[in-house]
């Protein structure tokens, strides 16, 4: 199985900024969709933002548009969302996700690994 670790969780003050990183090491990064999810306590999961395998197609749920970049580099088998201006409606358990293939398929249950999840909090 494709193992993903996340990093770059942790506390900041509204309108503030967070980088979150995900890393599948020793696998050939570029044939998986990669996407982040997020779920706050009492919440149910929900996709953030997804990128191809390519890193050519992204998409974002529309309370993140403008506010959040997801991107990949597949040299370095990493994929980040840069998350600014956060709110506290941000806070969540952020998780990375990936599917066993390049174009990225709608769902939660398309994705076939998961992370074990960084937490952001805003205050």
């Amino acid at each position: 199985d494709v193992q993903l670790v996340e990093s770059g969780g942790g506390s900041v003050q509204a309108g503030g900024s967070l980088r979150l990183s995900c890393a599948a090491p020793g696998y050939t990064y570029d044939t998986y969709c990669m996407g982040w999810f997020r779920q706050a306590p009492g919440s149910g999961r929900e996709k953030v933002a997804s990128i191809s395998g390519g890193g050519t197609v992204a998409h974002y749920v529309d309370s993140v548009k403008g506010r959040f970049t997801i991107s990949r580099d597949n040299s370095k088998g990493t994929v980040q969302l840069l998350m600014n201006d956060l709110t506290p409606e941000d806070t969540a358990m952020y998780y990375c996700a990936a599917q066993d293939r390049s174009w990225c398929k709608a769902g939660p249950s398309s994705y076939d690994y998961w992370g074990q999840g960084t937490q952001v909090t805003v205050s």
